[in-house]
């Protein structure tokens, strides 16, 4: 677009105003219609898919064995300094179960048999079994006492039922319990079923009968294999935690459900209380900037139209909200006054005769005649604004993860609109209102910001004048700070941390203030902290896991379970409980559980234990036969057979600690597999949730090198060819690019000082930098190019460069520094992150903007005298 075409483009719109404002009007009441037809859910950040081979292995375990797919809450029940073993406190979370029982909206989502389970209905069961000897004693006959030893340790609820439980601990007395208590939970016993420790804290002393916390599972059903929805089981959890809450005076419920809830109540707090303070700091600024309301309303109509359009692209590509699109608003907002004030500056310029086109000063222009000449002065610094911002928004849609690519869509076509907007709609309205007032004799005499004299004006003067005298030293220096910043971020921390989205509790000021803007309490990130510290977590895609193919039936195998289980290390990411073994369940705790509970099972293994530790030392394959016969659904959820009867592959599921990054995880699991595969003839692959969202991290810090060399290369092709065409100045390109990439040096460095990581939020603020940099660095490149082409003094041309377009560029950095620096104050901190670092970025590029560049530029004119 060179300038004879940018001329009649400018005319075109000075002269078909009304025209163009009804079209677009028209293909904006067109394109916001799709935020009432089209269909916008919400959607949780998401875990990407990738081909891996760890994603193999898990797709692998989920196609041939029988996985526990049910939804897994927990009930964490704590007295720090008490006993939470009483039979007060054992009875109270018994009651408990019975009540979610009885809530019809809780009792859904249960899943069939086993839905609670917790040491108290371990207790409440060896006391029934005690009452049924005791009743046969009397009535002279055997009973089934040993039947119910077993339902007595297996800790079912199913037999007895759950009120024969609550009547069995009610009819005992306080020492009975204790009594009871002592027998399960005897380090030496041999109790059936699973461990009652597991209930307890990893800090539990084995064989004592008190604890201070213990935590009771609550499994529901799983959506994807269940007529219940995603909803229904999170507000189930929701009103679960509401029970918990009436009947202790210190428990908390722990799920997926309770984390959306939290999430979802953080964001809706944070708009409260942010909003406001965002419309009032916009409206501030808006006027010190315009110092008019007619151009403060015609900028706030831009920005409502803007977001007509937004929000009606994402109804009509059915793009779901999530917590990363709630950025842009944001983002398209402080955009959208960057490109008004440069329209509105440019034009009161013009307008004003300090735009001049001739070298010659002029008087006041007419409305027409200013619009013409400003437009056509900044309309290809937007457009090549617009599209440069917009590679670097689309450049993350080659992100593995949805709500990155769909960031990456609304974004990018946000800025698009943003042009069309501020390129032709504003400025039409902007005329027709001029020549309204003009035809009416009201004289609007309004300078642009930084152009006549005032601080601001000798500020930016300086900068100017700082360039030309010392140049080298502010290349220098800003070289040294991008070093140090460049060298800090190789410390930036990568990993995945779920902590880190979780809400934070608001600051104590937040606190005070008046309904409805006062938070609410926010104890989940808190709850998790305590329950992996002291707790194995369970659920969906919590846990670690392990594919082991070979020779699964050789007796190597059990072996390197068994040692693994006793030497991984309690420092680590795997929960390691009070016994000291590690949270490992594959074939070894299967063969043992069953052992204690099948005497066919007992008697095999032990006929082929050589060396005493419990397990087979040869003949497996039978052993395993027998488990399968004895308990086929136990078996089949660690061991895969084939129709032939042949063993394939092995599983084990390892605990690992809720808020210990993926990372971190992944390394200790896979730790784990590379100890067996050294010990025993197979061949072992970590996997699970935390292993795959390592995995998927991995990917996205590939997806942001890419990404920034997607946008690094396309906006320097775009700048070095869009200065050839015009001047045949191709070294401009690298020029205005420059600052930006020393800006964005700047911003790791500040990241990495700030302790703020990578993770997918912030992914995305590489490629967003250098849009928002460029846009301004090609703002002041174009003046500058302008200016000089009509002076032949270099140091006026850099100073009416900085002092028109200064202004304009301070008053967009204020703005958009300030919408998203408003973020800092949300109580979720992706928002809180992505606000600060976006904010700062800003900030950077500014300065880049008019200390940076201004010096590249007098250096490039001097190089440029020289060798001519």
């Amino acid at each position: 677009m060179k300038r004879g075409l940018t001329s009649r483009y400018a005319d075109v719109l000075a002269s078909r105003s009304r025209l163009i404002i009804a079209l677009l009007l028209v293909v904006s009441a067109v394109v916001g219609a799709g935020a009432v037809l089209g269909t916008t859910g919400e959607e949780q950040i998401g875990q990407a898919s990738i081909d891996s081979t760890e994603q193999a292995a898990l797709d692998r375990i989920e196609a041939t064995y029988e996985t526990d797919d049910a939804v897994v809450a927990q009930v964490v029940v704590r007295d720090e300094g008490g006993d939470v073993l009483t039979r007060e406190s054992l009875l109270e979370s018994l009651r408990l179960q019975q009540a979610f029982r009885k809530n019809e909206s809780i009792n859904a989502t249960l899943r069939d048999g086993t839905g609670t389970v917790g040491i108290e209905n371990v207790v409440a069961n060896v006391a029934y079994a005690h009452e049924q000897r005791e009743h046969a004693k009397t009535s002279g006959t055997n009973g089934n006492s040993g039947s119910n030893t077993s339902a007595a340790g297996r800790g079912q609820s199913s037999e007895p039922t759950l009120s024969q439980q609550i009547a069995a601990v009610e009819s005992s007395s306080d020492e009975e319990i204790e009594t009871y208590l002592s027998r399960i939970l005897d380090p030496d016993a041999s109790v059936p079923g699973s461990d009652p420790t597991e209930f307890l804290p990893t800090d539990y002393e084995p064989g004592t009968t008190s604890a201070d916390a213990r935590t009771t599972l609550v499994f529901q059903k799983s959506p994807s294999s269940s007529a219940t929805t995603t909803q229904t089981v999170n507000d189930a959890q929701v009103a679960i935690n509401s029970l918990v809450e009436k009947r202790f005076a210190d428990a908390f419920v722990f799920g997926q459900g309770i984390i959306d809830e939290e999430s979802s109540q953080a964001i809706g707090d944070t708009f409260i209380i942010i909003t406001p303070v965002a419309v009032v700091l916009l409206l501030v600024v808006l006027t010190i900037a315009y110092r008019d309301l007619v151009d403060v309303l015609v900028s706030v109509f831009g920005v409502g139209i803007v977001m007509v359009w937004y929000t009606g692209v994402q109804g009509w590509l059915g793009i779901p909200s999530n917590s990363t699109l709630i950025a842009v608003p944001f983002l398209l907002i402080g955009l959208s006054i960057d490109y008004s004030l440069h329209v509105v500056m440019r034009y009161r310029e013009a307008r004003e005769g300090t735009l001049d086109t001739d070298g010659e000063s002029v008087g006041r222009r007419d409305p027409a005649t200013a619009m013409r000449l400003g437009i056509a002065g900044v309309v290809l610094a937007l457009a090549t604004a617009a599209f440069s911002t917009a590679v670097g928004f689309f450049s993350n849609y080659i992100s593995p993860l949805g709500s990155i690519q769909d960031f990456a869509i609304l974004s990018g076509v946000g800025i698009v609109a943003i042009f069309v907007v501020f390129a032709a709609l504003v400025p039409a309205v902007k005329l027709e209102l001029e020549q309204f007032f003009d035809r009416r004799g009201r004289d609007r005499r309004n300078p642009a910001v930084g152009v006549s004299s005032g601080w601001l004006n000798r500020l930016l003067s300086g900068t100017a004048s700082l360039a030309r005298r010392a140049p080298i030293v502010v290349i220098v220096i800003s070289l040294l700070l991008a070093s140090a910043g460049a060298y800090g971020a190789t410390g930036i921390d990568t990993e995945f941390n779920q902590a880190d989205f979780l809400p934070q509790d608001a600051p104590t000021w937040m606190e005070s203030l008046p309904e409805p803007f006062a938070p609410g309490d926010y104890d989940v990130s808190e709850n998790l902290d305590y329950l992996s510290d002291n707790f194995r977590q369970r659920g969906q895609g919590s846990e670690g896991q392990v594919l082991i193919r070979g020779n699964v039936t050789a007796p190597a195998l059990l072996t390197a379970v068994n040692d693994v289980s006793h030497n991984t290390d309690s420092s680590g990411t795997i929960v390691v409980g009070s016994d000291g073994r590690a949270a490992i369940e594959g074939p070894v705790s299967v063969l043992r559980t069953i052992a204690a509970e099948n005497q066919t099972v007992a008697n095999a293994i032990e006929t082929r234990d050589t060396d005493g530790d419990g397990l087979p030392d040869k003949d497996v394959a039978t052993v395993y036969d027998l488990l399968f016969d004895a308990a086929p659904e136990q078996a089949s959820s660690v061991l895969y057979r084939t129709d032939n009867g042949s063993y394939q592959s092995a599983r084990l599921t390892v605990g690992v600690q809720g808020n210990a990054s993926a990372q971190s995880v992944a390394s200790d699991v896979r730790g784990v597999s590379s100890a067996i595969e050294g010990d025993a003839p197979v061949r072992a692959t970590a996997t699970g949730g935390p292993v795959i969202t390592a995995v998927v991290q991995g990917a996205l810090f590939e997806t942001l090198v890419e990404g920034f060399a997607i946008t690094l290369g396309v906006i320097l092709t775009l700048l070095i060819g869009l200065y050839w065409w015009r001047h045949r100045a191709p070294g401009l390109g690298v020029v205005t690019l420059v600052p930006v990439l020393i800006a964005l040096a700047w911003l790791l460095g500040t990241m990495a000082a700030l302790d703020i990581p990578f993770n997918s939020e912030t992914v995305v603020i590489t490629s967003l930098a250098i849009g928002l940099g460029v846009d301004y660095s090609i703002h002041a490149s174009e003046r500058f190019v302008d200016e000089r082409a009509r002076s032949d003094s270099l140091a006026d041309s850099l100073s009416r460069a900085l002092t028109g377009t200064g202004g304009a560029l301070l008053g967009s950095a204020v703005t958009t520094a300030a919408g998203f620096g408003v973020l800092a104050l949300a109580l979720s901190p992706p928002l809180q992150r992505f606000g600060i670092v976006t904010g700062l970025s800003i900030i950077y590029a500014f300065v880049a903007c008019v200390t940076v560049l201004p010096c590249l530029l007098v250096i490039r004119e001097r190089l440029l005298t020289r060798i001519a």
